[in-house]
């Protein structure tokens, strides 16, 4: 099955035109590797009949006839020259002298150059031997023919002719392997993946892809793939939890409101008590309302809408304004709010957004945290980037329980029963997400610290107003 998918791939499709493309670059070079070669051997060979032929119309020129006779007789019996032909004719073709005897019959003699192979003359046994031959016509009238066998050339052609061949068979056979053994693994790697879809498809989002270990594009896609998933399954449960919490945290008011209207359905009510009822429920609805548009807001500050706002921010003049707001609300509950920040700290940001964000930290703290000493706003340069920090002298968060009061609605057991949605820190967490920034709990001994982690500021690179307009 996976072979057959794998024949059907597009990835063995473009593998297998890329060999083509390739082969036939391939023949190209080696057509022209071949052409190259054999005609340097030829001119070589075509160079030495020309030098002997130089050599043999010099001797005649000085030495006549009879010279030339001597050396052609001279040449023939010359092993040295044993691969070459001499003939020399009368104006009738008749031999006068060589080692070949007759002129080759099929050949005219305006051929200046050509190639023949002899019926007298053979050096090798075993075969006919090709010769290439020029052809001279003396100021006398005879005729002198001079040829070099070529069969070694042949051969030699033969072998280049061989040997591409084999060359370029075996660069297509590994072409194809390659690209057989390349599209395998990558649809094995892509069937794995569609396996873990249907999976997930059939039984939730608990599947993952596999990963090999190799280290490779498709354990990356794998890991980036399973961190999706995972992303994808703490979305969804959150949503699932969202959906609870919601049900349950109105379920309250809402009963509230249910049983005033029923009691003053049921009671004759003097005005006052109208009033007061009147009064009560508009209280609950208040409090449904500010949920809802805590929601809202979370959701859209997750949904990123808020970015075009942002602007060079001073961090440490955010801070001086929240301390100045909850300064009061610390004293009435017989807590201090400290503010640990003297230089500008410049960040990139919505100021609204910074400033609910640094709210609900201060008020959380001086909230829930007790009466053991100060809280602490600070705002610092760290060595990434800014830091704001809130810290308080509470009973603090448990380690186990750190990152769920992160999400929508989730709160403490020992913070049941006291004012509050559940939606502040989750706030906060959309703000820092947004910023960019990371949320880092740790212990104050005693009490919670919590520090908002801002990337380094690129002042150059922003091109962004250094401030909002006041």
């Amino acid at each position: 099955m996976l072979l057959s998918k794998t024949f059907r791939s597009s990835t063995l499709k473009i593998a297998f035109l890329y060999v083509i493309v390739f082969s036939g670059a391939i023949f190209g070079v080696l057509g022209y590797v071949y052409w190259s070669t054999v005609t340097y051997v030829d001119e070589i060979l075509d160079h030495s009949i020309k030098t002997e032929t130089a050599v043999l119309l010099e001797t005649f020129s000085t030495a006549g006839r009879g010279g030339l006779i001597s050396l052609i007789d001279q040449r023939s019996n010359d092993k040295f020259f044993d691969d070459w032909v001499y003939l020399l004719t009368d104006a009738s073709l008749v031999y006068v002298a060589g080692n070949l005897k007759s002129w080759p019959a099929a050949q005219k003699t305006d051929q200046a150059r050509f190639e023949f192979i002899p019926a007298d003359w053979h050096r090798d046994p075993t075969a006919p031997s090709l010769l290439r031959a020029t052809h001279e016509v003396l100021p006398d009238g005879y005729h002198l023919l001079l040829g070099r066998r070529v069969h070694d050339l042949a051969r030699f052609r033969d072998k280049i002719i061989v040997s591409l061949a084999w060359v370029a068979g075996l660069f297509l056979i590994l072409a194809a392997a390659a690209g057989i053994s390349t599209s395998r693994r990558s649809v094995s790697r892509i069937e794995a993946i569609n396996a873990t879809s249907r999976k997930i498809i059939e039984t939730g989002l608990r599947g993952r892809v596999p990963m090999r270990g190799t280290g490779d594009e498709w354990d990356g896609l794998a890991q980036n793939l399973n961190s999706m998933l995972e992303r994808i399954e703490d979305l969804v449960e959150s949503n699932r939890q969202v959906s609870d919490n919601v049900a349950h945290d109105l379920r309250t008011p809402l009963t509230r409101v249910r049983g005033r209207l029923e009691r003053a359905y049921n009671r004759q009510l003097n005005v006052d008590q109208y009033h007061e009822l009147i009064g009560d429920v508009i209280a609950d609805l208040d409090e449904i309302l500010r949920t809802f548009s805590s929601l809202l807001r979370i959701t859209q500050i997750e949904a990123r809408d808020r970015k075009a706002g942002f602007r060079i921010l001073d961090l440490t003049g955010i801070a001086r304004e929240v301390a100045e707001l909850f300064d009061p609300s610390a004293e009435e509950n017989g807590l201090t709010l400290q503010l640990a920040a003297s230089d500008r700290v410049n960040v990139i940001g919505d100021r609204d957004l910074l400033f609910d964000a640094t709210s609900n930290l201060v008020d959380n703290a001086i909230n829930h945290g007790g009466c053991n000493g100060p809280v602490t706003l600070a705002v610092a340069h760290g060595d990434d980037g800014a830091i704001l920090s809130v810290a308080d002298r509470g009973p603090g968060i448990p380690v186990e329980e750190r990152k769920n009061v992160l999400r929508r609605f989730y709160r403490l057991e020992a913070s049941r029963n006291s004012p509050g949605s559940g939606l502040g820190l989750s706030l906060v967490a959309a703000v820092a997400n947004l910023h960019g920034a990371r949320i880092e709990m740790a212990d104050n001994s005693p009490g919670l610290r919590i520090e908002l982690q801002f990337p380094i500021l690129d002042v150059t690179a922003t091109g962004m107003p250094s401030q909002e307009p006041n």
